[in-house]
């Protein structure tokens, strides 16, 4: 079955970055030092931030990040003050080397999922991506953490360096004993958009790929029975264009304090909150929120600023198709 997930103020979801630090340079990475901070946040701050957003939104579910956070050497400690808290689902994401025995520290009543994310179905693929053996490292610890009872999802970036292979990931993950996918489209941002070379080939698949080839592989997914998650990204003509930063509630939290609201605004100083001495506070004008009521004929007003090329006009220079919000998602169960 195939639906498009409606925003919703009944959830939150809280996207929390412990750290930027990383044992791998994936040439897509979204970090920015410069916006996020090269903190390595301490289990005191990571305590008092949590409670902050548990007591503004009880039962969110929370996505722990980094950098790498299996590097945190409290990590274990932040999944369980965590479940304490009444989080409604604890998510680590993580790039397979499984740092600081977190399977061992932790338990499946504690992490709903360990999220690994991989870009390739080989290391041929995947490797000159994410680096050096990561796809070794990966593809251990996925049946690594199925052995110890932890569901486990996978996420693949699609680019235009690793689109033609993508149709091969359903049978490895039935293979593997994944129980989710998340296909995500690469993000525009971060450090490595400032390099010609690879953003020209790491750059976003046009409309007609995308529809294409991702519906079609997360249909072959949900038949082998795995829950398959994408972004909309191309709205359908006659959709109307919905912000969720205007009928959701999404944080992404960087080591530096810094709250955003959107991703696509994370290379710039216009986040909505900041935390400070222990407190959430709304930055001053201009920021996202400001942004976000702004309509325009393309739809992602974000998008327009930050990533225009996968726009396309008419002849008549109107928009041949709007773009979705980054943050609605299509799913397909089997």
């Amino acid at each position: 079955m195939r639906r498009t997930v409606s925003f919703s103020r009944d959830s939150a979801n809280v996207f929390f970055h412990l750290l930027t630090r990383c044992n791998l340079r994936c040439r897509h990475c979204y970090i920015n030092p410069d916006q996020h901070g090269t903190e390595t946040l301490g289990i005191d701050t990571i305590d008092c931030w949590l409670e902050i957003f548990a007591r503004r939104h009880p039962a969110a579910n929370l996505i722990l990040l980094g950098g790498e956070p299996t590097l945190h050497p409290d990590l274990a400690t932040a999944v369980k003050r965590a479940v304490r808290l009444g989080y409604g689902s604890v998510t680590i994401d993580t790039n397979g080397y499984l740092f600081h025995d977190i399977l061992d520290r932790v338990t499946p009543h504690e992490v709903d999922f360990f999220s690994f994310s991989l870009d390739g179905p080989t290391p041929a693929v995947n490797d000159p991506l994410r680096g050096d053996g990561c796809f070794v490292a990966c593809t251990a610890g996925i049946p690594e953490a199925k052995a110890r009872g932890f569901s486990v999802s996978l996420i693949y970036t699609v680019s235009q360096a690793n689109v033609d292979h993508l149709h091969r990931m359903p049978a490895l993950l039935e293979k593997w004993g994944v129980d989710r996918f998340f296909i995500q489209v690469i993000g525009v941002r971060g450090q490595w958009t400032e390099d010609a070379a690879r953003r020209e080939t790491l750059a976003q698949v046009d409309r007609k790929t995308w529809l294409q080839v991702v519906p079609r592989v997360a249909e072959d997914a949900a038949r082998r029975g795995i829950p398959t998650t994408f972004p909309k990204v191309f709205l359908d003509a006659g959709e109307t264009f919905e912000c969720a930063g205007q009928v959701a509630d999404n944080y992404f939290i960087f080591p530096n304090g810094r709250v955003y609201r959107c991703p696509l605004c994370e290379d710039y100083p216009l986040h909505s909150f900041e935390i400070r001495e222990d407190r959430l506070v709304a930055t001053p004008r201009i920021n996202e929120t400001d942004l976000f009521p702004l309509t325009i004929p393309e739809g992602c007003v974000m998008n327009r600023i930050v990533q225009p090329r996968n726009l396309a006009a008419s002849g008549n220079g109107v928009p041949a198709y709007k773009i979705a919000c980054c943050m609605l998602k299509e799913e397909i169960t089997p």
